[in-house]
Order: C-alpha cells, then sequence, then structure tokens
C-alpha cells in the first residue's frame, strides 16, 4: 500500500482583479512508496506547492481523493507523523532558533529532557550549533532554510514533505541537505520533495513525477527513465584502421584509437562485426543517454508547443 497516493485531484485558485478562478490541477495522480525518495518535479508554476497544500489540508480539492499514510486524508493523526518544509519558511522573528524548535517540539508533546536533547541534535544536523540562540531575524534566508528543515524533523516523522528544500542554500548548505534526505530514507522514511532544481533531483531520487501545465505527464523511477533515453553509443576500435572498416567513419581519431559514434545497438552488432572481421578490437563501447535536465526542457517545451 502506497504511503501517499492521490488519484485525479483537481483544483482551482481565484485569480486577477474579479477574482475569476482557474484551473491549477487537472487530474493529478501518483503515488509514493514507504521508504522511498519522490520527486516532484516541473517548472515554477506548474502547481507543485498546490498539490502540496491538498497533500496537508491546507487546500481542500474539488475533486479527486487524497490518502496519506493510510489515512483518507490529512487526519490529525496523519498530520502527527508527518514533517513539512514550505517553499517559503517564516518563523517569530523574536524567537531564537533554539526557542522556535522548542516550540514547535511541545506541539507534538516532547517535553524536558527528551526535547532539549532532541532540539540540540537537530541543530547539530542542520549546522546551526553555533548560531541557536540568535533570534531567527539576525538569520541569513540560507540559515532560516535550515531551521525550516530541522523543525519539519522535529518530531521523527514517517514522511517528510518539503517544497523547494534547496532554495537560498550555499553550496556547502545544498550537500548538507542532501545528507539529511539520504539519512531520512536510511532509517526506513519517505521523503517526497519538489524542486525544479534537476541536477539535486537526479543526485537524490528513487523515483520521479513530472508535473507540467497542473497534469502528471510522467511518473517512473528515474534509472528506468534515464535507460530510456540513449542519445547515442560512443564506440572506439583500436588496431585496426578505418578504412578497414566498411560503412563506418570515425568522428575522430588518436593513435591506433580511432573514434565512431553509434546510432542504436543493431548498429553496434554490425559495427563490432566488422571490426572484428578486420583483425582489430572494440576499445569502447559506453551508451550516451541524455539527463534529466535534457528530458524536462524536451518535455516542458512540447507542453508549450501544444
Amino acid at each position: 500500500m502506497p504511503i501517499l497516493r492521490l488519484d485525479k485531484v483537481a483544483k482551482s485558485l481565484p485569480f486577477g482583479f474579479w477574482l475569476r478562478h482557474k484551473q491549477i490541477l487537472h487530474d493529478v495522480s501518483l503515488s509514493v512508496e514507504e521508504g522511498e525518495v519522490y520527486g516532484f518535479l516541473g517548472p515554477n508554476g506548474a502547481g507543485k506547492t498546490t498539490t502540496m497544500k491538498c497533500l496537508l489540508g491546507l487546500l481542500h480539492p474539488d475533486a479527486g481523493t487524497v490518502e496519506i499514510l493510510g489515512e483518507h486524508g490529512p487526519t490529525l493523526a496523519a498530520r502527527h507523523r508527518l514533517g513539512y518544509l514550505p517553499e517559503q519558511p517564516y518563523f517569530y522573528p523574536h524567537l531564537s532558533g533554539r526557542e522556535l524548535l522548542a516550540y514547535f517540539g511541545r506541539l507534538f508533546g516532547i517535553k524536558g529532557k527528551d526535547l532539549r536533547r532532541r532540539c540540540d541534535e537537530l541543530l547539530e544536523r542542520v549546522g546551526l550549533t553555533k548560531d541557536a540562540d540568535k533570534l531567527t531575524r539576525q538569520y541569513s534566508k540560507g540559515m532560516l532554510q535550515r531551521l525550516g528543515i530541522a523543525q519539519a524533523l522535529v518530531n521523527d516523522p514517517d514522511l517528510v514533505l518539503f517544497d523547494e528544500p534547496m532554495t537560498g542554500l550555499d553550496p556547502i548548505g545544498r550537500r548538507k541537505v542532501k545528507d539529511i534526505i539520504f539519512d531520512i530514507r536510511d532509517r526506513g522514511a519517505t521523503v517526497f520533495f519538489s524542486s525544479h532544481i534537476l541536477s539535486d533531483a537526479e543526485a537524490l531520487c528513487d523515483r520521479i513525477g513530472l508535473l507540467i501545465g497542473g497534469r502528471v505527464i510522467r511518473e517512473s523511477s528515474l534509472a528506468g527513465l534515464l535507460e530510456e533515453q540513449v542519445q547515442y553509443w560512443d564506440a572506439a576500435s583500436d588496431g585496426v584502421a578505418p578504412d578497414a572498416v566498411p560503412g563506418f567513419d570515425p568522428h575522430s581519431s588518436q593513435g591506433d584509437h580511432h573514434y565512431y559514434r553509434l546510432a542504436d545497438e543493431e548498429e553496434v552488432t554490425r559495427w563490432v562485426d566488422a571490426v572484428r572481421s578486420a583483425g582489430g578490437s572494440v576499445f569502447r563501447i559506453a551508451p550516451q543517454r541524455t539527463t534529466l535536465e535534457d528530458y524536462f526542457v524536451a518535455a516542458v517545451r512540447e507542453d508549450e508547443d501544444r
């Protein structure tokens, strides 16, 4: 049973001077399995944050169903096992980072020594120990983002929802967040995060859902998605002159090595047979796959051309 599931969720919101309704989500369906890192990807304005709010009960879908942690909708029992980082976290400016974490911990019923230990652990985990007693109004944007991640973990949740968790972070902060996400997964919890930073998604995700124009146009394991996207095969021969390999022209040469770009597996097979028949050897064969960014850009352009 998925730990999180949306089935044909639709949502419209008022906009403009006359507050006419605009359809934001169109029959969004996806499922997230326990213990995986799921990347919810899409360009700005695709509806990622609206989907998150529907998951959390901050918005009510116009149609469709939401199941979360075995509950129909974000019930109180489900929320108790959730952690959430909004896209733009805002905290009470008169509280220190430590005081803010303690406040959120008490909301979950954590008290006394357990609360102090939990706050200390989380502050160290996100790299804010030295700044723990500063007021949050003195925090930089990146520090506020890391504090937001800490508050999302204060109740040791089974499911963590991160809305654009890398926003405002420097390279060190992004590496720390990646380590935290892997740590969450390693202890058996589930991470669902939205992002448009594709290099981070490619490094982190087990599966992805691609949201464009309020529609999920693809849901797949990341490995399976990129495995399908072989652009060409890079091949190199050794010990045989190019004119002895009929039907194939190298794009470059270096000493006895000659480099070829082959279109598909059938052409690879014919090239290997030709090289070996000429007395040469195969030095290298490697598929050159498209990146997640290439796939993403192509999908967005296709949607814009419709």
